[in-house]
């Protein structure tokens, strides 16, 4: 069978319709502000094979496009001059797979461009098979450009475009395998069919959860060898209400510009001086800022009270630890040099809470990832929120989460759960990966895109990440139910009498520019950021950014092995912008 395929080509034709916008930055947004403004986008394109042989025997299981993209926003019709087109070969998740499509354009008036286009093949819903197999999701760039680094590339219109029941009738009815001689090869349609069956068996098919790993500790747990060429001191310092907290100071020269770095909910401040790969502080102090510091406040894994039941919120960090760390900062650089603050998640909302809350004063500018003052989660992620702090204290009497329970020893709930979320996700063989996306999302995984991570980190997830305390998340869920804002937990509480009830309140007096970061595959905060910013621009037009980082997820804009060329340059030219000298 395998030389009677030889030679055979394999052709069929797709027309794919749908909406993009130049204005939305992620998916579903550009297809409904280009469906309520008009902006249609039709995908014609004719996939061919040359030699199904090879096809089936490579790992890219690749063909080519013709054809030409129709989108009055692009300027009207716009053939393809080259295409490619990979059919689901495997990708870093296990149950993953994606039909590629990639075709280099140029429109009428003679302008460039790269359309980039995914069918995420992946069994997350009863029924998805028809939806992940005929739903494309778009991202236009402007100029030729290297597909495989889309978040070095200037986005230009998003959008979702999708094949209807019809077209796929006629996909079916154009489908053609001819052999060298121009004849009808049936066994070529056959072995075709079994390829793409099975492959979708891959996905869709039952499967036992995999084995959990057993990694090696590649760097010591709280390692500080990510950073070379820099002075290091720990600075701990307490709270008003009664906590010791750490700054570290990584220094090479005193600097007007001070940079501070705050982490997420879970993490710590290892996150940005991991070895694997070239991390945040490092990067900064090779930059031209060589006074960098990083803050671990209440909700870092360095601290043993995380794992207990307490009582924090978020308007505890924005009110205690914030203003403490840059008290203490100050006590050390002094009055008069300017502080830049880079925050993540958690850290990020409660920066942007103490900021809008004026418990923190002075810092020249700001960048805020995935979070801030519009916390938007997925439909998934506002059921467990809703449901899970209850059932954790009162059901399960679960006094905190941690994503490494699948691998202590002996037998609890929490063990229990980690081995059910080993069921629900098979994209991986990490419990601690599982249970990250359990606690912190919607996606398989949740936290990051698999394709951005080092082996090195993914097996160690269970040292960058701990336990954490349910009440957290009912602060969340207090801020999604109203209207996905930020507000303070207990509003009567005389121990918050300094904050606002409302974040937004003194939203127009705060004059530090905020650079607003999202990761366009963001499933744990969604398209938070970009709401914030929105909502921002109404208020003060034109003092605060939004970068968007397409390929990218949550975690990942810190954590993943390329960060240094996709995302840090954007960061570092928002922190110029606003330094001095």
């Amino acid at each position: 069978m395998s030389d009677e395929l030889r030679d055979v080509k394999i052709e069929f034709a797709e027309v794919m319709k749908g909406y993009v916008s130049a204005e939305a930055t992620t998916f579903a947004d550009g297809y409904a502000d280009g469906e309520k403004a008009g902006h249609a986008l039709a995908l014609h394109v004719t996939v061919r094979i040359a030699d199904l042989h090879a096809f089936l025997h490579t790992e890219g299981h690749a063909g080519t496009l013709e054809g030409h993209v129709d989108c009055p926003l692009l300027g009207g019709v716009c053939p393809v001059q080259s295409g490619t087109f990979r059919l689901m070969p495997n990708t870093a998740d296990r149950d993953r797979k994606v039909m590629y499509y990639q075709v280099y354009c140029t429109t009428p008036s003679g302008e460039q461009f790269t359309f980039v286009g995914n069918k995420q093949v992946q069994h997350t819903a009863p029924l998805d098979l028809w939806h992940d197999t005929t739903t494309l999701f778009v991202n236009v760039y402007r100029g030729h450009v290297d597909p495989e680094k889309p978040a070095q590339a200037a986005l230009w219109v998003t959008g979702i475009i999708s094949l209807g029941l019809l077209d796929f009738m006629q996909v079916l009815r154009g489908l053609s395998a001819k052999d060298a001689h121009g004849a009808t090869s049936f066994a070529g349609l056959i072995a075709f069919g079994r390829f793409f069956a099975g492959k979708l068996w891959d996905v869709y098919g039952p499967h036992l959860p995999p084995a959990p790993s057993q990694p090696q500790r590649t760097y010591a747990k709280f390692t500080l060898e990510g950073v070379q060429g820099a002075a290091i001191s720990m600075h701990p310092f307490s709270t008003a209400d009664g906590l010791t907290l750490n700054l570290t100071r990584f220094s090479r020269a005193a600097s007007d510009d001070v940079v501070l770095i705050v982490h997420g909910l879970t993490s710590s401040s290892d996150m940005f001086i991991m070895p694997e790969h070239r991390n945040l502080v490092q990067t900064l102090l090779d930059e031209g800022f060589p006074d960098v510091w990083t803050l671990d406040y209440r909700g870092s894994c360095r601290f043993p009270y995380n794992l207990a039941r307490s009582r924090y919120n978020f308007d505890d960090i924005a009110l205690f630890d914030h203003p403490a760390a840059i008290a203490e900062l100050r006590r050390h650089i002094g009055p008069h040099r300017r502080i830049h603050v880079i925050a993540h998640c958690v850290g990020a909302l409660t920066m942007a809470m103490s900021l809008f809350g004026k418990t923190v004063q002075g810092v020249s500018s700001v960048i805020l990832n995935s979070v801030a003052l519009t916390p938007h989660v997925p439909v998934w992620s506002g059921l467990k929120l809703a449901l899970g702090p209850w059932a954790s204290d009162y059901l399960l009497g679960i006094e905190y989460y941690n994503p490494s329970w699948r691998r202590q020893p002996g037998w609890s709930v929490g063990k229990l759960i980690a081995m059910g979320a080993d069921l629900l996700h098979q994209e991986c063989d990490s419990p601690e990966c599982h249970m990250l996306s359990f606690m912190w999302g919607t996606g398989r995984p949740a936290l990051f895109n698999h394709e951005n991570m080092l082996k090195v980190t993914h097996d160690r997830l269970g040292d960058l990440f701990g336990g954490v305390d349910v009440h957290y998340y009912r602060h969340v869920h207090k801020m999604v139910a109203a209207g996905n804002t930020a507000v303070k937990f207990e509003p009567g509480n005389p121990r918050y009498a300094a904050l606002p009830d409302n974040y937004f309140d003194h939203a127009a007096e705060i004059r530090t520019p905020i650079l607003f970061v999202q990761g366009q595959d963001n499933r744990v905060f969604a398209d938070s950021n970009i709401r914030c910013h929105e909502r921002l621009e109404k208020i003060v037009p034109g003092r605060h950014r939004l970068h968007l980082v397409p390929g990218y997820g949550h975690q990942d804009i810190f954590m993943g092995k390329d960060v240094a060329k996709d995302v840090f340059p954007h960061l570092f030219a928002f922190l110029r912008e606003h330094a001095h000298g």
